[in-house]
């Protein structure tokens, strides 16, 4: 059966996340559904991150296994026909026939997100439901200083949900960086793969850092705590965006 590679884009404010779940509207439900509508394959579709409710994807990348090997245009087209008719904030950005050993998940060799902070004191019209409203002013410079010290390899356990079904909360986070645009607080964040709530739940704690209540050595001290209880509150999903996700060449 031939695979294909999906790069896929969506607005998460309709959906209850990634994953498949009894009874939910979900993004992968609605492009299982649409691969139906296209060609009648019941398929069972795999994401290289699944996203929570509310999160946004940019670069989303997913693989499918079909019965017929169809043009990867007509697979992109089809899939986004069927989206579009059922009304899904879903679209296939890309489809691209891969080697069967692909997988979009286990393959994968680093994830990029995003998350955006709406700074200012007018709440959001045009933002709603894409950036986290923060009407205080906040310090990204101080923001950036103290998230350089949960770059590199740690323990992570202060950062990650309490039902994160990972084995190990350690990770080597390559990348945390964040910078002011305007009204707008962008917070980079990078590495091979994430906890549950991982990005989330640092933006809470560089959020108390920008506001001034914590310093650099507050957010070292939570992470060297390894414990849930000490993260800053976390950030909602609305602000976060899986950008993009790398494989080998």
């Amino acid at each position: 059966m031939p695979r294909y590679r999906l790069d896929v884009e969506y607005d998460g404010t309709p959906y209850a996340g990634w994953q498949r779940q009894s009874g939910q509207h979900t993004v992968q439900a609605a492009i299982e559904q649409a691969v139906l509508g296209f060609c009648g394959d019941t398929v069972s579709l795999r994401g290289a991150g699944r996203t929570d409710s509310g999160v946004h994807a940019a670069g989303q990348v997913a693989h499918l296994d079909l019965a017929k090997d169809w043009p990867q245009d007509t697979v992109r087209d089809a899939i986004n026909a069927h989206l579009a008719m059922a009304g899904e904030a879903v679209a296939i950005i890309a489809a691209a026939r891969v080697a069967d050993d692909f997988d979009a998940r286990f393959s994968a060799t680093g994830r990029h997100y995003l998350f955006r902070i709406l700074n200012r004191r007018a709440p959001p019209a045009l933002e709603r439901n894409r950036a986290w409203w923060v009407a205080r002013h906040l310090d990204a410079a101080a923001m950036h200083e103290a998230a350089q010290a949960l770059v590199g390899r740690h323990d992570f356990t202060t950062f990650r949900s309490v039902q994160c079904q990972a084995k190990s909360p350690q990770r080597t986070l390559d990348r945390l960086d964040v910078d002011r645009l305007g009204d707008v607080i962008e917070v980079r964040a990078s590495a091979r793969s994430f906890l549950h709530n991982q990005v989330r739940s640092m933006v809470g704690t560089l959020k108390r850092v920008g506001e001034g209540a914590w310093s650099a050595a507050d957010v070292k001290s939570a992470l060297d705590a390894r414990d849930r209880a000490a993260c800053g509150a976390m950030a909602p999903p609305e602000g976060l965006y899986l950008m993009k996700v790398d494989y080998p060449a």
